[in-house]
């Protein structure tokens, strides 16, 4: 999706700085208050696993289902790409607001035996009323959704107990308060992998909506990226990014 927007992810050049956690977010353990001592019935601790095809597809384009999840969710509008100092777009600022609430689960959960795999970050791109992306839309114009998926462990009650303790030790922000958890099935994809800067994206997108139309199907709803490398610390030529588009 490249518009030459620079370090931007979605279709040009992704988050060049996606944020990753703090110590501090990992250090955070929340009181026992809200996280409960033994779940009556806890996820698989394999949720990781079982999610790994869904985030390992081949270099060619395939179709999957995918299963209904939680995630959690921040929309916004606006370009992604960033300035000298990280974060400043809103777009990464809501990246920033998943971990220390992700973080604080995952350590206020681990005394009751149960694993919070921190999952890769992911990002719907939409420019059009029925939540399709056209890559020729100027990026200031483009919607998005940012995305983490969770394991169901993640209750509405965990997450609220979660967002109230960020709250009360690093205080509010404008992403917090826009944070919710979800559950959202995507449903039938196709999806490939992307090898190279997220400006060089385009060349691969075009090759996934081709693998669509000869599946007799055709594009629903937003573009779909996540996020497998840091680009704050790997090669651009190496990064890997999961494009995926929904269809019916």
């Amino acid at each position: 999706m490249a518009t030459g927007v620079t370090n931007t992810p979605g279709t040009t050049d992704s988050p060049a700085t996606k944020p990753g956690p703090s110590a501090a977010a990992k250090r955070a353990a929340p009181p026992a208050s809200w996280a409960p001592a033994a779940p009556e019935a806890p996820a698989a601790p394999d949720f990781k696993k079982a999610m790994a095809p869904f985030f390992n597809p081949p270099r060619d384009p395939v179709m999957v289902d995918l299963p209904e999840l939680g995630y959690f969710m921040i929309d916004g509008t606006g370009a992604p790409d960033e300035g000298a100092e990280y974060p400043t777009t809103e777009f990464q600022k809501s990246f920033a607001a998943l971990f220390p609430v992700v973080y604080t689960i995952k350590f206020g959960l681990k005394p009751a035996g149960v694993v919070v795999p921190i999952m890769p970050l992911e990002a719907l791109w939409f420019t059009n009323a029925d939540g399709s992306f056209d890559m020729n839309v100027p990026a200031d114009k483009w919607g998005w959704r940012v995305l983490m998926a969770v394991s169901d462990d993640v209750t509405p009650a965990v997450f609220d107990g979660a967002v109230a303790e960020v709250r009360r030790k690093k205080g509010g922000s404008d992403a917090l308060d826009r944070l919710r958890l979800e559950r959202w099935r995507e449903g039938r994809s196709a999806q490939v992998m992307h090898v190279g800067p997220y400006a060089e994206e385009r060349p691969t997108i075009e090759r996934l909506h081709a693998f669509i139309a000869v599946q007799g199907a055709r594009p629903r709803g937003a573009h779909h990226e996540i996020y497998l490398g840091d680009p704050r610390r790997a090669d651009p030529a190496k990064l890997k990014t999961v494009l995926r588009q929904p269809v019916e």
